[in-house]
């Protein structure tokens, strides 16, 4: 049975228009990964990610980019597509200490049936918060970047992050998991972030998620 919850949850971070003033240091390093983040409109974010076949260097640093980007953007999660990479890989990170854990080929071997509905945002949607609902609990079984096997046992944000994430990588946005309302009122909202901001520092800086 699913249960109705209405936390604003991001799974790949923090809405910048809603944090705290940072650092210099701190903004302009988060202001240089948003921008490297692929936004709605980008074909990339529409397409299926190809498995990964090869666990090489080029792999792993992929996977030490992706990272860096997430951490300097302030991050929880990142997929490959979003920073323009069409591969099956994705990054989180959920305890604030310890390097991000990589997934290569993820797939969900079983989800709960006991669902939970909350608020999401993303990066590739600035300033766009939907109601999604996803499983609880899901076993995920996965490569790391080494080619090492992988089965990971996650609940609440750790679960809704990866079913996040695990989306871009099949080209499914959270509008797609949300209302027909509440998908026009984000697709009005992003339009007009484009006509008041242009798509320079204020589409960047209104990304969420």
């Amino acid at each position: 049975m699913a249960e109705e919850h209405h936390e604003q949850i991001d799974p790949e971070g923090p809405d910048p228009a809603q944090t705290p003033t940072l650092p210099p240091e701190v903004a302009a390093r988060r202001q240089e990964a948003l921008g490297l983040i692929r936004h709605f409109g980008d074909p990339v974010l529409r397409s299926e990610g190809r498995a990964v076949d090869r666990f090489d260097d080029a792999l792993r640093e992929e996977v030490r980019q992706m990272g860096a980007i997430m951490g300097d953007a302030l991050g929880i999660g990142l997929a490959a597509p979003q920073v323009g990479i069409p591969h099956r890989l994705l990054v989180y990170r959920i305890a604030s200490e310890g390097p991000p854990a990589a997934l290569v080929n993820p797939r969900i071997e079983w989800s709960s049936r006991d669902k939970e509905t909350a608020e999401e945002g993303c990066l590739s949607l600035p300033g766009v918060h939907v109601d999604v609902e996803r499983p609880i609990h899901v076993r995920v079984r996965a490569s790391d970047e080494y080619g090492d096997e992988l089965l990971v046992e996650a609940s609440g944000l750790e679960a809704r992050v990866i079913q996040h994430e695990m989306d871009h990588l099949d080209g499914v946005l959270i509008l797609d998991r949300t209302s027909r309302d509440q998908r026009k009122a984000a697709m009005r909202k992003m339009r007009g972030v484009h006509t008041e901001g242009g798509s320079g520092e204020q589409h960047h800086a209104a990304s969420a998620a």
